[in-house]
């Protein structure tokens, strides 16, 4: 018998009959006036710009929101002109980057802009410019809104390909910072069951699964042997890299059936999951594809070892939109790929920026820009 997925006349009815929740349906027609409303108020009280602290982030941040404001911005027409790769500068030992994007919905414009250090720190900012009048209206401290806008868009591309109303365990690996985030954003948008959390420290481990079953009420287990983790789970995640760059997934661990996130191997010398993992994935979902496929050191060393995946890489948008289909049998192994895309970064700083206006958590910024006209 048919999946429940492939059981429809076409592939536009299967992701939006099927798949696409309700809350995608609130968040494309239930908040625009609103919208219109707050930032029309904003051009006409605040002349200076305001600052959001990262403090301030996190405490004007929703799950439920955020994923909807993802799923809503990947729901519609994306291109290269609004969000356009990334730019890299390196030498001396340093890098920076820049991510450029124009809000789909028609209200802010902006760029993220962050740089490595040789002390090996990183400061992130977010600024935000009005459409309608081309003022910078915010800058926001993006530290944590960088993490959460990763495991927003992953949560994302689980909920169209994992099993349609399947309870799942999940494993992740990795309990920094993103692999927090993402246990988070998945128990938001998934039905998860159960959870397993590795890391080798084992402090951290058992933390994470504490302070995870504490809030999500989800039972969390914190693991020694991250390969037996990951051969009784239905879901993936791939939050972290070794110190010497040697992957911390392999393929052979994959069971049919998995859905895996990978979103640690973002540069070229980065390494998260080995070539195995590439090759048994019967589908890869990228939120900015050629930069994965170019860019990334998982990619290019699936290549090296002579692994073709160019046929079975697509992009977010397209399986959003319902223009490709992910997960095809029950049996697929699938895999979500990511490097980060400007136009997350600027969907969930509006959203941000929005709920700070709402609730006065910001600061207005003791200066004023000259505007050219």
């Amino acid at each position: 018998m048919l999946p429940k997925w492939l059981r429809h006349g076409t592939l536009d009815q299967a992701l939006h009959n099927d798949v696409m929740t309700e809350s995608l349906r609130r968040a494309e027609t239930s908040s625009a006036e609103n919208i219109d409303a707050l930032i029309s108020e904003a051009r006409g009280k605040h002349a200076n710009p305001v600052f959001i602290s990262a403090e301030q982030t996190e405490r004007v941040f929703d799950w439920g929101a955020a994923i909807d404001c993802m799923e809503a911005t990947y729901a519609g027409e994306l291109d290269d002109a609004l969000s356009p790769p990334r730019v890299v500068a390196r030498g001396n030992d340093v890098w920076f980057r820049a991510l450029a994007a124009v809000s789909p919905n028609r209200h802010l414009m902006g760029a993220k802009l962050f740089g490595l250090g040789r002390g090996r720190s990183v400061t992130y900012l977010v600024a935000l410019f009005d459409q309608e009048t081309g003022e910078l209206r915010v800058l926001v401290d993006a530290k944590y809104l960088t993490a959460v806008r990763t495991a927003a868009a992953s949560a994302v591309a689980v909920k169209y390909l994992v099993q349609p109303e399947a309870d799942l365990v999940a494993t992740i690996l990795g309990s920094g910072t993103e692999g927090q985030t993402h246990a988070r954003a998945l128990a938001t948008a998934c039905r998860i069951s159960r959870a397993n959390v590795y890391s080798p420290t084992v402090a951290n481990r058992e933390t994470f699964a504490k302070s995870f079953t504490e809030e999500t009420g989800v039972p969390c287990l914190a693991i020694s042997d991250p390969a037996e983790g990951v051969r009784h789970s239905d879901l993936v995640v791939a939050a972290a890299r070794s110190f010497d760059e040697t992957p911390i997934l392999l393929g052979a661990w994959l069971q049919p059936g998995t859905t895996v996130v990978s979103i640690g191997s973002t540069l070229p010398e980065q390494r998260e999951i080995d070539p195995d993992c590439v090759a048994f994935a019967s589908v890869i979902v990228a939120d900015m594809p050629e930069e994965v496929s170019d860019q990334t050191g998982d990619m290019l060393n699936a290549s090296e070892a002579g692994v073709k995946f160019e046929n079975k890489l697509i992009s977010l948008s397209d399986l959003v939109r319902g223009t490709e289909l992910g997960r095809r049998s029950d049996d697929d192994i699938v895999m979500y790929k990511s490097v980060g895309a400007a136009v997350q970064d600027i969907a969930i700083a509006e959203l941000c920026y929005l709920n700070a206006l709402e609730s006065g958590d910001y600061a207005e910024m003791p200066f004023e820009l000259s505007l050219k006209s």
